[in-house]
């Protein structure tokens, strides 16, 4: 839980940060008074003044956001000899500049951050699929269990990190996705993934595993190599090096069969036979009881299956770029991620694409915390993805957000003429109460995640 938070707070503060110095830095250049930087909202909890201008550094006690005061008289009178660092007495090109330079300041730590990793080289797993359910398009489309994916739609794929947006976003655009696959035998196939009566509305978080398509989990032998302590497993004196030969005198043919077995006897006698030194022993095991991540109860032993590091060199990926490849891959991510973003918001607002993807503050902590488990690679690659959402959120036209502001700028530079502070101040109380509802929405979906899964 420590941990979770830690990842958390890191992340909100750096995007939050880096956003808010976009503006910040954009207002300097343009001669613009800055009154006070502030990260979070709220009470401070600590604040500092700095430069010329002795603008006011903050940091609040709410870190869901921050914000830039600017000069301007609107909000205060202003000195007749400040008139001109006023933001609102700024043109319409100065104006736009500062409040896209926030989103924009995400988009380009995205871009170096996967600027970075594309160079040091992330380590992914290649794009072999496991059986599909029964009835999903996958399942219909003819895939087999071990078959590599190595194209979609003739665009070349290396890794899940590549297959699984390039497939979210064939899916939103409803169409026919032809995959080239690759047996284990080295032939080459064509499938075709046929969307029509895919229900996009219907479909929740995991839009490739409702597709059928799924990291492949290849067979492992059943044989011991770690045991947790004061697990039954340990109790019932399992040893490393055990080969697990049958249970309750039905053969153990593969690491997933024994799994099943022991999850389908919770709290059950066991009667496992091994092989150890090339002798059959008999042990008698009582699966502990245990809530898995959909919420049944299933049995567990304590055991981790030996590593099989042919089989993971196979499935394991290294991929890295020269430094001018590494920024045109970066910039090329980080264009499909936001376009895939507001194509997603779009298909929501018309009931083409399903609420239940949006997730809140819960979620984001809880990927903070996954991410930053696995290592440093996979907690840069997770920031560098919400500072794409952080942007391109920002920019959508939702008065109070950086996209409302510069769709009245768009308005003025249309009609010639500023638009009234009143019709401002009316849609921003509109704009004000869609964003709380958006808020309260993915809040709700992070809860019943919980309370579901």
């Amino acid at each position: 839980m420590i941990e979770t938070l830690a990842a958390f707070l890191v992340t909100l503060l750096v995007l939050i940060t880096v956003h808010e110095f976009g503006h910040f830095y954009v207002a300097k250049l343009s001669g613009v008074k800055v009154l006070r930087f502030s990260i979070g909202f709220g009470k401070p909890i600590w604040q500092k003044r700095f430069g010329s201008d002795k603008t006011e550094l903050v940091l609040a006690m709410l870190p869901l956001g921050g914000y830039v005061k600017m000069l301007d008289e609107r909000e205060a009178p202003v000195p007749h000899n400040e008139l001109h660092r006023a933001f609102n007495n700024q043109t319409l090109f100065k104006r736009f500049a500062i409040v896209s330079a926030g989103p924009l300041a995400n988009f380009i730590l995205a871009i170096l951050l996967f600027t970075i990793l594309n160079m040091v080289g992330m380590t992914g797993m290649r794009p072999y699929v496991d059986s599909p359910a029964k009835g999903t398009v996958a399942d219909s489309a003819g895939l087999q269990a071990g078959e590599l994916i190595t194209e979609v739609d003739a665009q070349k794929v290396a890794s899940w990190s590549d297959l699984e947006p390039l497939l979210v976003e064939k899916t939103l655009s409803e169409q026919k996705i032809t995959l080239q696959v690759q047996d284990g035998s080295g032939h080459i196939a064509l499938k075709t993934l046929d969307l029509f009566g895919f229900d996009l509305s219907q479909a929740g978080q995991d839009l490739i595993k409702e597709l059928g398509i799924t990291p492949w989990n290849p067979p492992l032998e059943a044989v011991v190599d770690q045991i947790l302590p004061d697990s039954p497993a340990a109790k019932a004196g399992l040893e490393k090096g055990d080969k697990f030969i049958s249970v309750n005198n039905q053969p153990v043919l593969d690491w997933q069969a024994l799994v099943k077995t022991v999850q389908s006897h919770a709290n059950q006698e066991l009667i496992v036979q091994v092989e150890r030194a090339k002798q059959i022993r008999q042990i008698k095991i009582i699966p502990e009881a245990f809530k898995g991540p959909d919420g049944l109860v299933i049995g567990r032993i304590g055991v981790m299956p030996m590593r099989d590091i042919q089989l993971i060199n196979k499935l394991r990926i290294n991929v890295k770029y020269p430094l001018g490849q590494a920024v045109i891959k970066s910039v090329d991510k980080t264009w499909d991620v936001t376009a895939l973003t507001f194509k997603t918001f779009g298909m929501m607002l018309v009931g083409k694409a399903s609420w239940k993807s949006i997730g809140g503050p819960v979620q984001i902590a809880g990927f903070a915390g996954e991410t930053a488990k696995l290592g440093i690679v996979p907690f840069l690659s997770f920031v560098a993805l919400i500072s794409i959402s952080l942007g391109a959120l920002n920019l959508l036209p939702i008065p109070v957000l950086d996209g409302g502001y510069l769709l009245y700028y768009v308005v003025e530079l249309l009609k010639g003429s500023p638009v009234p502070d009143s019709f401002i101040a009316f849609t921003q109380k509109i704009g004000l109460v869609l964003l709380t509802a958006l808020m309260a929405f993915a809040l709700y979906n992070d809860i019943h995640r919980l309370f579901t899964n």
